[in-house]
């Protein structure tokens, strides 16, 4: 499996040359078989799922959009996506079930359509299909999406349901959970939230956990309410995983490279690797 960041800052894009490193686009992970010729699921839409065209050469994109929820950092790209929105595209775009029933494409309306956009996602080129996960996605075994298996879990974030992903190839697998705010369980034991059995079974022995770390512990008590976790939770629940690496993820829109950077190096002597994820950073695992 080949993981390719696309974009990896949380909430708003971050333009500027403080942020040149690590990037400015927000959520969206690129997953490419080792034969496919070129990512064949996506994970989130955020602005930087432009970036996934170049990696396709500029062909039309065949394959899975996977949606952890539905804030504007998630999807924001969607319209701007040049691979997906082609006519001869092949798109299926699915998110969590939610709460109210509302089907997939009328949920992502709310958000493109007029007066807010002057395009609706039916208007997308290309052969689009709309839906909410199955119920296989929360399965022991998930469910099926090209030639990954794919297992969602709820957890917990601010405003609208939330999930993370675990995806295997058969060889590898990653666990994705861009978004979580682990004191909704509670400060647990080292007062950044508790390890609850939703992510330490998505993470558990993973080849690379892709975590948010949109915050540092001091930023805790003013800001865990919008829903996020801090960079020292991510690191320590890969270690109770066995995660072999931990990227963090979901950047501060104000946190500039020197200050990633840092942040990173503060995990030096981690037991687990950690690494800051950036736009267009590669990984073969």
């Amino acid at each position: 499996m080949r993981v390719h960041f696309c974009g990896t800052r949380g909430s708003t894009p971050a333009p500027g040359p403080e942020f040149v490193h690590y990037g400015g686009h927000t959520s969206c992970v690129a997953l490419s078989l080792d034969d496919a010729d070129g990512p064949t699921l996506l994970l989130d839409a955020g602005t930087g799922l432009r970036r996934v065209t170049s990696l396709l050469d500029r062909r039309p994109f065949e394959g899975s959009i996977l949606l952890t929820h539905l804030h504007w950092d998630h999807i924001q790209g969607l319209p701007f996506f040049q691979s997906g929105d082609n006519p001869d595209s092949q798109v299926t775009l699915r998110l969590p079930p939610q709460e109210d029933g509302t089907d997939a494409e009328s949920v992502l309306a709310r958000m493109m359509s007029p007066p807010f956009f002057p395009i609706r996602p039916r208007n997308l080129r290309g052969n689009w299909t709309f839906d909410v996960l199955p119920p296989d996605a929360f399965s022991e075994a998930g469910f099926a999406v090209g030639g990954f298996r794919v297992v969602a879990k709820d957890v917990p974030h601010k405003g609208g349901r939330t999930v993370g992903y675990r995806v295997s190839d058969g060889h590898s697998a990653i666990a994705y959970i861009p978004d979580h705010c682990p004191t909704e369980f509670g400060a647990g034991p080292d007062g950044w939230g508790e390890y609850h059995p939703a992510v330490l079974d998505l993470a558990r022995d993973v080849d690379l956990l892709i975590h948010d770390a949109h915050l540092v512990p001091e930023e805790l008590p003013a800001e865990a309410s919008f829903g996020h976790a801090a960079a020292d939770y991510a690191v320590e629940l890969g270690r109770r995983a066995g995660a072999q690496r931990v990227a963090l993820f979901h950047h501060k829109p104000d946190r500039c490279d020197a200050a990633i950077d840092g942040l990173v190096d503060r995990f030096s002597s981690s037991t687990v690797t950690v690494l800051g994820a950036s736009d267009m950073l590669e990984l073969a695992l």
